[in-house]
């Protein structure tokens, strides 16, 4: 008696794709601008100034900064842009928000990288549970980017999938 166990799964071609690829792995830092102003409240524009040009700005090296202001300050566009011109030699991306929202951008920006031509004619699995917990916009972005171009997409394990597009 020779039985053979065959995984078909293995030989099925389904691809699976792991969205916890593409989280940023990278240090996230909060840039708070209420440390910068008058009674963390007021931005006064020589002061605001004056201040940034004592921050030890090398500590952000390498780092992904959110800008933000966690008070109810009014904050002028410009005071993101002179932050973020202060950044830009040393962090490795810059953007508006908290954690969460850089985290939200870094995803998006890194799955729109992906090459849909890739993916012609397959047949995907998004990865469904994981050690981190992805937003859900992530599964959006991944399902409209891939769906002109691949045979189905389906969410889950390649052993256990909800399907969500086939093409007819």
């Amino acid at each position: 008696m020779n039985d053979v166990i065959i995984n078909k799964i293995a030989e099925s071609g389904i691809i699976t794709l792991d969205l916890e690829d593409f989280y940023p792995k990278e240090d996230i830092e909060i840039f708070d601008l209420k440390d910068y102003l008058f009674m963390e409240l007021i931005l006064k524009e020589k002061d605001f100034r004056a201040s940034l040009q004592n921050v030890d700005w090398s500590k952000y090296k390498n780092k992904m900064v959110g800008i933000t202001c966690s008070t109810d300050a009014i904050i002028p566009v410009w005071a993101y842009m002179l932050v973020a011109s202060y950044l830009q030699p040393f962090a490795e991306y810059v953007s508006t928000g908290d954690k969460n929202n850089i985290i939200n951008q870094i995803l998006l920006q890194r799955i729109e990288k992906i090459n849909p031509e890739d993916y012609t004619d397959k047949r995907i699995v998004i990865k469904g549970c994981g050690d981190i917990t992805i937003p859900e916009l992530a599964y959006t972005a991944i399902t409209f980017k891939l769906k002109p171009v691949v045979k189905s997409i389906m969410y889950g394990e390649p052993c256990s999938t909800v399907p969500i597009y086939k093409r007819k």
